[in-house]
This record gives structure tokens, C-alpha cells and sequence, in this order.
């Protein structure tokens, strides 16, 4: 596995870094149990303390953490900025909540006097993906941080540099060696890691194919493990929908991060009598969003990560169209050397087209007509991806009412999707399981330690 960063805009190799061996590893095993150790005998307030100070320095440090991103997988330098604001808030996030949510919690008994304390379980292996660099690592190591459990990060291949250069940040703020190590290895080893008694889980973002490797290597090693795997997630516009909210916000829900969001939305549900308005509004909105220069503020859609994500996207989108679906709207490509995809929509594509069931990477739309709500509750639910869902509606009971019917971990009314460190992110079916963000994200990886005292 070679790791390098190549500027997505230009295509140019800007650097290549060394992989990491299997002597690396164990050095970073070692320290990392050593300090799992000495944390289970210091109290919370000592790493919130630091915590803060690296939340300081994230927001120190923000413009070098931004360009580094887009350097890296091509994400424009305005949403750079953003995550790198969004990262901020999760650290002082737990920074601040850390000792109210490691407090002990009492046990109602007859029995006698109970209750459990949250402890930490050990070293944890964070397999992260490329499309937020910044946020995906810092929303495990967070929480994971407080609880007491050092991580060791292999990020993905085509981010190195924002990779490093947060992990460096976190020491130099004044976390101990080992609180988080990020490794440049492949996966043979995160398997060994993965089988290390010193290692308690594994948590990783990624792609399902990723997501049933590391859940087999952990289940055979009896580690626990957390999995986020992508969707497809729908868009459903009921028809007492604020027109005027829906034109304002589905264009970015799928056009954001050049449409490489996981909880984006990828397939927009309408009533039959909105429909072609709908496709109107999409196709104003894309022929207007300006594709270029990710560093230029003024550009709206920034490329794509790889050259092997733009191949991927067209064949899917060739794949689609070949099987009955109508390209409704999209462009000449982009002459160059970065990896660009216009924005894109498709219709018409039933339930036997091969993409029917696929999470299509990028600014791609699928639009659907249906004719009544059930119906588009029913096709929102017709997916082996459960991770968010839109719904917009001018009456919140009634988009409530059908967010409850959605099989989805999140379900976001009149937004496209959001996330905040208070919200748990996660998802069900091929989406994945296990919550990260908010309490039930730090509680991910925590031994709840029954302490009982019978009555005599």
C-alpha cells in the first residue's frame, strides 16, 4: 500500500511517505498499553485538561490542517475550513461533558447497593476513510481519549499528510506518546494488530467490503468493533413541503464535499405532481454550480478525491444509463489533469438496474416519481443501506410520523444532513453499527464495571 498525496486539481504527485513496518507497530502497541495502564489510575479531569488544549490547538493550527486536507483528497478550502471548525467543537465538546459522562451511575436494587463505573478497556484500532480527513479521525479519538483507551489510526492511503500533522498536533499540545499514533501500514498488519491482546476494538469508516474484512478479523479475535459503511440516503419531499426550503437546500445536500458525504442525500423522492418542478430546480442549481479550483472561494464543487474515484463514479454512471436510466442533466467533462465530475442527474431507474442499490460517490442525483406517501416511504426503505434520511415538510408532526417509518439510523427534517458532537452518528443494515458522537459515542468502547454490595 503506497501512501502519497496527490492533489486531486492537478493530479501531481506532492509527496510520498514510507510505510510503516511491523517493528513500528509493535513499538506503538507497547507504548499504547503502557499509557492504557498508567490512564486507569488518573482521573478524567487530567485528560480533559489536555483535551482542551488540543481543541486550542486545532483552532491554532486551523489553516494548515485545511490546506493539508485539500492537498490531500481535493475537498474545497472553504469546507476544509469548516471541518476543521466542526473538529474544534467535538474535542472541547468531551473536553467539557468528559467527567459528567464518566460519572459513576447508581443501580436500583432490593438486592443491596449497586452501581457502574465506566472504565477503560485498552488500546483501539481506528481504520478511517479519506472523504472528511480531519473529522473521522478526531470523532473516535475524542471520546476515546477521555475514556482512557489510546488509538493507533491507519487512515486511508491518499491522506498522509493530514494524517501526520494532526497526530503531531495532538502531542505537541501535550498528550502523551501513545494517545494517538497513526501508522502508515497496510492492512495484513491492522490484521495483526486487530489479533494483539493488547488491543480491545476496532472501529472503522469505509466501504462495506472494508467494514466485513475488519468485522471478520475482529470477531475471530473476540474484539469488539464499531462499523460506519456508507448509504444511499433518500430525500423524501412530502406534499406539504416549504418549496422554498426544498430549493434552497437539496442542491447542496448532494453537491457538498463534491457529493462524497456518506450521509448525503443520493435519492430524491417526489410526488408525481412536483416532479419535473423538482427536476427543474436541480438542473438550475447544477448548471450554475462553478467546478474548479477547490483553493478559489468562489468555487462550488471541488473534484474528486482520486482518479480511481472518477473512474468508478462514470462507470457507475454508464452502468446506470445502460440499463434503462435517463441522464436528464450533465455536462462535457472538464479538459485537464484533476480528477473532476460534473454534476449530474439520473431518472428513471427501477428496481433491476444495476445501480438500483448502489451508493454512487459523488455529485450524482438519482430522482424519483412516486404517487403517494406510502409509496415513497416504501422505496426509501427499499435499500440494504440504513444510515440517514431527509424529510421535508411544513408540518414536523407529520415529517416525524414518517421519519419513524424510515429504516435509518439519523432522519434530519428540512435539513440535508447535519453533524453536531452532541448527535450520535450511525447507522443500520449494510450501513453499519455502533454510534459515534455524543455520550452514547464515547460509551462505544467502555467496560461498564458492575461494583454490588449484597444486603445481609
Amino acid at each position: 500500500m503506497t501512501y502519497k498525496t496527490t492533489y486531486p486539481y492537478t493530479g501531481e504527485v506532492l509527496q510520498e511517505y514510507a510505510n510503516a513496518t511491523a517493528e513500528d507497530l509493535e513499538k506503538a502497541l507497547t507504548t499504547g498499553h503502557a499509557l492504557y495502564k498508567t490512564w486507569r489510575g488518573t482521573p478524567v479531569s487530567e485528560r480533559a485538561a489536555i483535551l482542551q488544549k488540543i481543541a486550542d490547538a486545532i483552532v491554532a493550527h486551523k489553516e494548515e490542517l485545511a490546506k493539508a486536507m485539500t492537498y490531500d483528497m481535493g475537498k474545497l478550502l472553504t469546507e476544509a475550513e469548516g471541518e476543521v471548525d466542526l473538529c474544534a467543537n467535538i474535542v472541547s465538546y468531551y473536553a467539557q461533558k468528559g467527567e459528567e459522562f464518566m460519572a459513576d451511575t447508581p443501580l436500583e436494587s432490593p438486592a443491596g447497593n449497586a452501581h457502574y463505573v465506566k472504565q477503560s478497556t485498552g488500546v483501539i484500532v481506528a481504520v478511517e476513510p479519506w472523504n472528511f480527513p480531519l473529522y473521522q479521525v478526531v470523532r473516535v479519538f475524542a471520546p476515546n481519549f477521555i475514556v482512557g483507551n489510546p488509538i493507533i489510526l491507519k487512515h486511508a492511503s491518499i491522506c498522509p499528510k493530514s494524517a501526520q500533522l494532526f497526530a503531531d498536533l495532538v502531542i505537541e499540545a501535550g498528550a502523551p506518546e501513545g494517545a494517538l499514533t497513526n501508522l502508515f501500514i497496510d492492512y495484513d498488519l491492522v490484521a495483526k494488530a486487530i489479533h494483539d491482546p493488547r488491543v480491545a476494538g476496532v472501529c472503522l469508516t469505509g466501504s462495506e467490503r472494508g467494514g466485513a474484512a475488519v468485522a471478520k478479523e475482529a470477531g475471530e479475535a473476540l474484539k469488539k468493533s464499531t462499523l460506519e459503511l456508507g448509504g444511499n440516503d433518500a430525500f423524501i419531499i412530502l406534499d406539504d413541503a416549504d418549496w422554498d426550503e426544498v430549493k434552497a437546500v437539496a442542491p447542496g445536500a448532494r453537491l457538498y464535499n463534491a457529493g462524497q458525504v456518506c450521509t448525503s442525500s443520493k435519492r430524491f423522492i417526489v410526488l408525481a405532481d412536483k416532479y419535473d418542478e423538482f427536476i427543474d430546480i436541480l438542473k438550475d442549481a447544477f448548471s450554475k454550480a462553478k467546478v474548479g479550483d477547490p483553493m478559489d472561494p468562489t468555487t462550488d464543487v471541488a473534484p474528486l478525491s482520486s482518479k480511481s474515484a472518477q473512474e468508478k463514479l462514470q462507470k457507475q454512471v454508464d452502468t446506470a444509463v445502460a440499463g434503462g436510466a435517463t441522464l436528464v442533466y450533465s455536462q462535457d467533462p472538464i479538459d485537464g489533469d484533476g480528477f473532476f465530475f460534473q454534476p449530474t442527474i439520473l431518472t428513471d431507474i427501477t428496481k433491476d438496474n444495476p445501480i438500483y442499490n448502489q451508493e454512487m460517490f459523488g455529485p450524482v442525483a438519482s430522482v424519483y416519481k412516486v404517487d403517494s406517501e406510502e409509496e415513497a416511504i416504501a422505496l426509501a426503505n427499499d435499500s440494504s443501506y440504513g444510515l440517514g434520511n431527509t424529510i421535508f415538510s411544513s408540518d414536523i408532526d407529520h415529517a416525524q410520523r414518517v421519519a419513524e417509518q424510515i429504516e435509518t439510523g439519523m432522519s434530519f427534517i428540512n435539513s440535508g444532513w447535519a453533524s453536531l458532537p452532541e448527535l450520535p452518528f450511525g447507522g443500520v443494515k449494510n450501513s453499519g453499527y455502533g454510534r459515534e458522537l455524543s455520550e452514547l459515542g464515547l460509551n462505544a468502547f467502555v467496560n461498564e464495571h458492575l461494583i454490588f454490595e449484597p444486603t445481609k
